[in-house]
């Protein structure tokens, strides 16, 4: 595999792509809009570092979420959803490519590290984009993109059409005077100077895209930044939410629901609603340092407990998907790029690897049960398994733990003693899987991982966490 390299200055919980000549050309696309089996819109909405117990359709009492809650009830919500990476950019590579983002090095946080430079994805590694582009749809992608700077990495460059969004992971939701070529807000390469909030000006753009291709099939990925910090509203928001104890959290989440609102308003305006197929999940579990809540679940962002990767996770599709579902079957964000293909009746082309399942036959009841029998997860030194109900979490040089999530959502009580065979077929699983990944190609913020490491060992101790970055990291150990 070619590797590049460039140097770039209140809750409720449930428990080797290849063009084929005889596809469906455009102008097919095009008209079968309007006939009784039309290729569907795709859209994923995509959030950032939300708790997993945010939102009205999840049991959240605080924070008003009516548009999102709405398309909730439009469809399914799957209740054992999980992200392939506890952090932002691996968790991107994974959704994207639709396969574990360890086969192609993509394992630590950001793109890159200053040993190696900025890698991002892979130059070999198919992108949904580049699919759905080939099979003759729009394609853009909008906001957030966190998969690579280079030029070779940047969105136009991976199956988008348009990109209308920033590169960096993290930018002030309001103007930025002199911003880097990361932070700047930009289409297509060009910088857009632009007045007001970011969620704002994310949603406004969507809204506009889907006027300008409601006559042909469009691929959308919306990749709102919020509600990653820095925690920034608008000020009638704050105002709106002044006695809020999570004022600033309320606020964002408030102006990102008013914008999915105005997406799926537009949709059924143009009676696009029954023919557009949403995936709506957050990119990893809530963060610290935004005041989310993960309810029940164990652990944050950045970790292996199910709060660093078990996600809100919906699925709404009018015309073929039953509304008002829950579904408690094991699924994961790399069933995403499956799924996708099979709505809109594309064969995968030999040599495409995905690991991810098609949930349609679930949602639409023609097959019950799990859709995955097992999924993995591993970021450098912490790295975790399910197997059926069973969690194992492996910290390197400290040892392991095991849960049964059936009876233990909190991954409370180590059974590694009490159910040894199925412990150790558990270890075995995992490093089966690991045989086919490569090494992390960079690694993390050395304080960064030390932090991470203390945090998983507390976990597994079930004993308070101690600091949580590393400037508390750092006073801590001054002291001792």
């Amino acid at each position: 595999m070619k590797i590049k390299s460039r140097l770039v200055g209140g809750f409720m919980v449930v428990v080797g792509f290849v063009f084929n000549a005889n596809a469906v050309n455009v102008n097919t696309l095009v008209t079968s809009q309007n006939k009784k089996n039309p290729k569907p819109n795709i859209i994923i909405i995509l959030i950032d570092d939300a708790g997993y117990a945010d939102f009205g359709f999840m049991g959240c009492q605080d924070l008003e979420t009516p548009n999102i809650d709405q398309l909730a009830q439009s469809g399914v919500v799957l209740t054992d959803a999980h992200v392939s990476a506890t952090v932002c950019a691996p968790s991107r590579a994974g959704l994207m490519t639709g396969k574990y983002q360890q086969r192609f090095g993509f394992e630590a946080n950001d793109t890159g590290d200053e040993t190696v430079g900025d890698i991002g994805l892979s130059d070999e590694v198919v992108t949904m984009a580049d699919v759905f582009q080939e099979k003759g749809y729009k394609t853009i992608a909008l906001g957030k993109w966190h998969l690579g700077y280079s030029e070779s990495d940047h969105p136009n460059q991976r199956g988008f059409e348009e990109f209308y969004g920033f590169e960096t992971g993290s930018r002030s939701y309001f103007p930025i005077k002199n911003p880097t070529q990361k932070q700047m807000l930009q289409h297509n390469g060009q910088r857009v100077v632009f007045e007001g909030y970011m969620t704002d000006v994310l949603g406004d753009q969507s809204v506009k895209y889907i006027e300008e291709n409601k006559d042909r099939p469009f691929f959308m990925y919306l990749a709102y930044n919020a509600v990653h910090t820095p925690m920034e509203a608008k000020q009638e928001h704050l105002d709106k939410y002044k006695n809020h104890p999570r004022q600033q959290l309320a606020a964002m989440t408030w102006s990102l629901d008013e914008n999915i609102g105005k997406l799926l308003a537009k949709l059924k305006e143009l009676q696009l609603e029954e023919h557009t197929l949403i995936y709506f999940l957050s990119d990893n579990g809530g963060a610290t340092n935004n005041n989310s809540r993960g309810g029940l679940l164990k652990g944050w962002k950045g970790n292996e407990f199910e709060g660093g990767h078990r996600v809100p996770f919906v699925v709404s599709w009018p015309s073929v998907i039953p509304a008002g579902q829950r579904f408690s079957g094991l699924s994961s964000s790399l069933d995403i790029f499956t799924t996708s293909m099979a709505a809109a009746s594309i064969e995968k082309e030999e040599g495409l690897l995905l690991d991810g399942m098609n949930l349609l036959p679930y949602m639409k009841g023609e097959k019950t049960g799990h859709p995955h029998g097992k999924l993995f997860w591993r970021k450098l030194e912490e790295s975790a398994a399910r197997i059926g109900a069973y969690k194992l979490i492996r910290l390197e040089r400290y040892g392991y733990t095991f849960y049964n999530l059936q009876n233990d959502l909190g991954e409370t009580i180590d059974l590694s003693k009490k159910e040894k065979p199925d412990f150790q077929n558990a270890i075995k699983e995992l490093e089966t899987w690991e045989e086919y990944l490569m090494p992390p190609l960079w690694r993390e913020d050395k304080d960064w991982m030390e932090v991470t490491y203390h945090i998983h060992q507390r976990l597994m101790e079930n004993k308070e966490v101690l600091y949580k970055d590393p400037k508390k990291m750092k006073e801590i150990k001054a002291k001792l």
